[in-house]
């Protein structure tokens, strides 16, 4: 293999680190750049023992040997990788990318439940509500017909499984009126006479307005 060959060789497998002059110093490499006129490969590196001293120097030239007392001896001698590229350190960015990936993929699974579940709610609502709606204007005699006492058991139901989802119901009506929560339909004033469709959040997040009357 020529000189010149074997330089280009040694070029690509430089190694990130610390590494020792053979006059003693030593110097940490920041970077690898390219001389934007020439395209000429250099290095950036950093006096260890002062290290507001930046250091920039051809590539080629900081791999070299050089001749000290008729012996060859590398310009620059690796002695071992950065601080922050050891074992433990790598280890610890390791631990702490997958923990990172698992809060993620926590979330992005909470998320996606959370969509579903929105989607699922907008075909379930109006059915509860429906039911609930069955149950108005009844009187007080109607109220003790096995029917009824069936449908209030399932609304029980219904809104005991809702609960356990995170999902509650808006208070509305004797309630000041909120512009976060509810949709006024008719009628002017700050308190909610009657409410026309329930409205629902999910996790505290609304996710239906409560439309009412206000007075």
């Amino acid at each position: 293999m020529s000189e010149e060959k074997k330089i280009k060789s040694e070029e690509k497998e430089m190694k990130k680190g610390i590494y020792r002059h053979y006059k003693g110093g030593e110097y940490k490499i920041l970077n690898e750049v390219k001389n934007s006129e020439n395209q000429e490969e250099m290095v950036v590196y950093q006096d260890l023992n002062d290290e507001s001293k930046i250091w920039v120097r051809p590539k080629k030239m900081f791999l070299e040997d050089v001749d000290v007392a008729g012996n060859k001896n590398p310009r620059f001698e690796f002695i071992k990788e950065n601080d922050d590229d050891s074992f433990e350190n790598k280890y610890l960015r390791a631990l702490a990318d997958y923990q990172n990936l698992l809060r993620q993929s926590l979330k992005d699974r909470e998320e996606f439940v959370k969509y579903a579940l929105t989607n699922f709610l907008e075909d379930i609502l109006p059915v509860y509500d429906h039911l609930k709606m069955s149950l108005n204007g009844l009187k007080d005699d109607d109220h003790k017909n096995p029917w009824v006492e069936g449908v209030k058991y399932v609304l029980k139901q219904f809104k005991d499984v809702l609960e356990s989802h995170g999902i509650e119901e808006i208070k509305t009506v004797g309630e000041k009126f909120d512009h976060e929560t509810m949709e006024a339909l008719d009628g002017q004033g700050e308190k909610v006479k009657q409410e026309v469709t329930a409205g629902y959040k999910l996790k505290g997040k609304v996710i239906r307005h409560a439309k009412v009357i206000v007075e």
